[in-house]
């Protein structure tokens, strides 16, 4: 990774450090873009790192990421809509294949910074077949969403969203439901949500989090806006006008931080998680016929 003068100081330490974290993973840029952030520090994954949490969540992001890739690979759509996508450049690794028109959304001050990694990161001679725009989006901003989405040429559309929903109430997952159904149903398509989360099973799965992570938590109310089982989100997703098309189902061994992962695990804490079940599920959703 080349130097650069460009000051990405600004990130905030949770986006920092999910970076980070990815940064031990083969999630496409994701390595690159930890060691941009962390310059002039040299950032040096450590896979001698003997936390059974940070390998237990390294492998869920990477699972999480995996699973979305998986529910896309089958669909001939080549419009995409990415709803609050972070520092995530799953747009930038599409784009590599022609065809594809890829808009990836998030607010105003993560746009600019990813602008700017982005022009980075293809300056090691990065060639793009296809078309990426990044722009901002409130995503409960209906006339700013149809908007970005009367921007794509004729056809289907697949919204893609990945870490999203746990932000959102009730009343605001309602909202977001009933854009993407109006969209949905005046262009074709699907929703893969990456957003299927559970309520209090991070007890369950014995993870130690830093003081930071749980406050984080808390600011954003995030186990209140999970849901209580997989059978309530999918009355949740029936009520809104969906049905599931298709759940992901990604091998773990896939995962190449799978193998860190069970080095640093005992036979206990192996039990533990898998006594806790799932904690997370990705869907692809279609228009209810």
């Amino acid at each position: 990774m080349n130097s650069t003068d460009r000051n990405f100081n600004t990130i905030s330490p949770s986006a920092k450090s999910l970076l980070f974290m990815k940064g031990h993973t083969t999630i496409p840029f994701a390595r690159q873009t930890a060691e941009l952030i962390g310059f002039p520090d040299k950032f040096i994954p450590d896979f001698n790192k003997k936390s059974m949490t940070f390998w237990a969540r390294t492998m869920h992001f990477e699972n999480r990421y995996r699973s979305v890739d998986q529910l896309l690979a089958d669909l001939e759509i080549k419009n995409i809509l990415e709803l609050s996508s972070g520092f995530s450049f799953r747009g930038l690794e599409t784009v590599k294949q022609k065809g594809f028109y890829y808009i990836d959304t998030d607010l105003p001050d993560v746009i600019e910074m990813k602008k700017n990694i982005i022009a980075t990161l293809k300056n090691d001679s990065f060639n793009t077949e296809g078309k990426l725009e990044l722009l901002p989006l409130n995503a409960l901003d209906e006339p700013q969403f149809d908007e970005i989405i009367n921007r794509f040429p004729d056809g289907k559309i697949v919204i893609v969203n990945e870490g999203l929903l746990m932000y959102l109430d009730t009343n605001e997952k309602e909202k977001l439901c009933g854009i993407i159904h109006k969209i949905l149903s005046e262009r074709g398509g699907y929703w893969i949500t990456a957003d299927i989360y559970l309520k209090n099973r991070h007890e369950k799965l014995d993870l130690k989090f830093d003081d930071r992570t749980k406050d984080f938590f808390e600011q954003h109310h995030t186990e209140d806006n999970k849901f209580e089982s997989f059978e309530e989100a999918e009355a949740f997703f029936r009520r809104m006008g969906f049905v599931i098309d298709k759940e992901a189902n990604v091998s773990r061994s896939q995962l190449s931080s799978m193998k860190y992962f069970l080095k640093s695990t005992s036979l206990i804490q192996l039990f533990k998680l898998r006594k806790a079940g799932r904690i997370q599920a990705t869907w692809r959703l279609r228009i209810a016929s």
